[in-house]
């Protein structure tokens, strides 16, 4: 290598260097209680602003406040570490397949409409809806950004969470949600809780219509692969689909079961 070649590798190396240090000293710092909140909210916006945010997205930004319930659920989801016949117990699930066998019935021309097109029959969707938000009753009313800039903030899980909040700036920006959109705990909206990414991704509507939230969950899973006729229970093809739906065994066992009796089986 000649020596202007070593002088231009290594200024280029430099410049590499410097712009790596500069965007870490750019990115937004996670912190572990509200005293970074709104110094994170003011560095974040410029990121946001980089990415394309508009202002309406980046005004709401500024409204969020830290939710310190919503951390605390975060740290303390006791639930999914039940066994199985206790969650479904804590969960309501004899309830939850007794209401589902009914809503199966007189809703039938809506469920015929979704399993033809996605391939999903009633049960699981049904199971899905109960167990989500008790068939749209309760749907949270925490305030959906606040939230998820909250949960983006905290170290925790920054980074998955970051990923929701653009989601969610982009939905405002387009006016799919707004500031004062109410949901669960950890930002989950709709009768069915989807997440903001989700919602980008899978979304077919307004998510507070019930017809709309079951055809989105439907979009969802056969987007992770569920096939039409074949069987949901752990170890048949279309359970890996109810696994991406939701992280937790015991959560997704539930679903199968539920889904099972209210298709029919015992």
């Amino acid at each position: 290598m000649t020596r202007g070649r070593q002088i231009a590798t290594s200024a280029l190396a430099t410049l590499s260097i410097l712009a790596m240090m500069k965007a870490g000293a750019s990115a937004a710092s996670c912190g572990n209680g509200p005293a970074g909140f709104e110094s994170w909210k003011q560095q974040f916006s410029e990121e946001a602003r980089a990415k394309g945010i508009g202002a309406t997205g980046v005004a709401a930004l500024m409204q969020a406040h830290y939710a310190s319930a919503t951390i605390a659920a975060d740290r303390s989801q006791h639930s999914f570490r039940l066994s199985l016949d206790q969650f479904m117990a804590k969960r309501g699930a004899s309830s939850i397949v007794a209401r589902g066998r009914s809503l199966k019935q007189s809703q039938a021309a809506m469920f015929a409409s979704i399993q033809q097109r996605y391939g999903v029959p009633p049960g699981p969707l049904i199971a899905i809806w109960g167990m989500e938000t008790a068939f749209g009753s309760q749907r949270g009313n925490q305030n959906m950004l606040s939230s998820i800039a909250s949960l983006a903030y905290d170290c925790r899980r920054p980074e998955f969470f970051t990923d929701q909040l653009y989601a969610a700036l982009k939905l405002i920006d387009r006016g799919s949600l707004s500031a004062g959109t109410r949901g669960s705990m950890h930002g989950e909206v709709g009768q069915t809780q989807f997440m903001p990414k989700n919602i980008l991704a899978y979304g077919t509507g307004n998510l507070d219509v019930a017809a709309n939230a079951l055809s989105s969950t439907a979009n969802f899973l056969r987007s992770h692969g569920w096939r039409a006729g074949a069987g949901y229970q752990p170890g048949e093809p279309n359970f890996a689909a109810i696994e991406a739906w939701n992280a937790a065994p015991v959560y997704q066992k539930a679903i199968a079961i539920m889904g099972r009796q209210i298709d029919g089986g015992q």
